[in-house]
Order: C-alpha cells, then structure tokens, then sequence
C-alpha cells in the first residue's frame, strides 16, 4: 500500500526548504498557521512570517503589498476563505496587477470532512481560473504537491495551489518530472481517457485496475494544472480514445470538466461524463464516507466510463 501523507504537510515542509534558498521568500497567514502548515516555515523564519489575523480580505491586501516591494509571498488560509471571502481582493489587487502572490489554500473539498458544509469549497478552481493571468495548480499526492510547489514559487506571478487536509496516498516518486501546464499520462490506454484531477487522481489509477479485469483500456491523465491547461492532451485522447470522463473533489460546473468540455467543443468533440460535486453542499462526515455518499470514488469513476462505452456503441 502506498505511503499516505496530506499535500498541506509537504507545503509546510517546501516552504522550509525554499526559506533558506529564498531570502526574498515571506510567508503568510489568516490565523490558521498550525492548520496550513505555515507554522513550520514560521519557527524557523520567524522575522519572515506574518499573522494577519482572520482576516483574509487584509490578508491578501497585505501580501500585495509586500509582493509589490519585491518579495516572493505565499499566503495561506482555508480554500473556502480564501477564494470565498477573498475573491474581490485576490482578482483586483492580485490579479489585476499580476502581484507574485502565490495563494496557497488548504482543506479544500469534501474531504475537510466533519468541518462540514461551510468549510468544503467545490467552487475555488471554478472562481480563480476565470482571474486573468491566475496560474491554477491542484495537486494529486505529497510528492506532487513539493514538486509542483516549487516550481510555482520560483517563477512570476499570480497562482492559485490547491491542498486538502486529509492524508492520500502517493501517486508520484520524490523525483518525479512535473511541468506546469503539462499534463502527465499515468496509464496509457485505448479505449477511454479519465482525466483526473487532485486526490482524485489515485480514484482513477484504481479505476483503471478494476477496468483492466473486464478488458476495458483506460488512459489516466493527471491534469495537474487547470490553468493554463494542457488542452493538447485533451485533443490527443479525444482522437484516440472513444470517450472522456473527468473526474475532480470539486464541483462538476466549472472545473475540471467543464475545462475540458470548453476544449473540445471547439477543437475535438466526443462524448463527456464528469464525476466530481453535483450542484450541492455537503455536510459533516468521514472523508471516505462522504467520498462514497456524494459519488467520487474508482466506483462511480467505473461506472461513468461503462456508460460512456456503452452510449458509444
């Protein structure tokens, strides 16, 4: 069985690691630091930390300020904070002026579990892919989230990083070879393509073995980065596989599958099933649970490719 580590503890531990190859790095925080994992970054740069308080709109407005006077900033709070409360203040003063704010946003999804509906965000890469310039990055395991993290902070710019709270297992090795607005084939396949997103890439790597027994081939594509998105990818398996189902610990109306929907009704059209949010909240429970009760589990994954396949023939 894989190792199981949450992506918010490898942010705390990259930050660590970038704080003492980046002496412009400052990082920052609504109040939440134990929760984020900023406070690792904290006791070890304390004089390059700062607590805004719950206070996410001052947050945001702060680190432009700091990133405007040329620093490197990531900002954390809860996803649904940050692009909820924030949103106005990250497309205005962020955006606008393309300030080097990574805003790193953690407990995203239905996977915050017993904080309940107030705290799962389905509507954060919805609400920051639409920010013009806005990088948007969702990783899929630990190992991912420092690979991808990092690159993230070192270039220029606005980016959103999605990280959830709970532990998932890993998908990649620590030297695994990540691009940003690169797309990575994980199982190659020739019948259907699953696109997957976040912790819902290791759904799908299930998927594809339980698959794999009834003689279905399906390609696994981890679209780590929503934006900007890797639509060659996208194109390729549409003229390759018979269909496409997207699957995302978000929303359905969109994310994930309405990124990949807006490129292939114009470039490469095929059947779509998405699995991810239905148009509803959540509520409190156990991630698992709650995975299974609103359907984004390798099940729900198996039976929306079965149903594409069979509205094919």
């Amino acid at each position: 069985m894989a190792e199981k580590k949450a992506t918010r503890e490898a942010y705390g531990k990259t930050l660590v690691e970038l704080g003492h190859e980046m002496e412009n790095l400052v990082v920052m925080d609504a109040d939440l630091s134990g929760s984020t994992k900023t406070a690792d970054f904290k006791k070890v740069f304390p004089e390059r930390f700062f607590n805004a308080g719950i206070a996410e709109q001052n947050l945001y407005g702060m680190a432009t300020g700091l990133a405007l006077s040329g620093k490197t900033v990531c900002a954390s709070t809860f996803a649904m904070f940050a692009t909820g409360r924030a949103f106005e203040i990250i497309r205005n003063s962020i955006g606008y002026t393309r300030a080097n704010v990574k805003v790193c946003a953690t407990h995203a999804g239905i996977t915050v579990g017993e904080d309940g509906a107030s705290h799962q965000t389905f509507e954060d890469l919805a609400l920051m892919r639409t920010i013009p310039g806005m990088t948007v990055v969702n990783p899929s395991d630990a190992n991912s989230a420092s690979i991808l993290l990092k690159k993230v902070i070192k270039m220029n710019g606005p980016a959103y990083v999605r990280l959830g709270r709970a532990a998932v297992p890993n998908v990649y090795t620590e030297d695994a070879n990540l691009e940003i607005g690169k797309a990575n084939t994980l199982v190659e396949g020739q019948d259907i393509t699953v696109i997957a997103t976040g912790i819902m890439v290791n759904e799908a790597m299930i998927a594809a073995e339980e698959l794999k027994k009834d003689g279905i081939s399906a390609r696994i594509i981890d679209m780590h980065t929503i934006k900007p998105l890797d639509e060659e990818a996208i194109i390729k398996a549409s003229l390759e596989t018979k269909a496409i189902v997207t699957c995302e610990e978000h929303s359905i109306i969109g994310g994930l599958g309405s990124a990949v929907s807006e490129v292939l009704s114009k470039k490469a059209p095929c059947y779509v099933s998405m699995v991810g949010q239905k148009d509803t909240f959540g509520e409190s429970g156990k991630p698992e649970e709650l995975k299974e009760k609103y359907n984004m589990t390798s099940k729900d994954i198996i039976n929306s490719v079965k149903g594409l396949l069979q509205k094919g023939k």
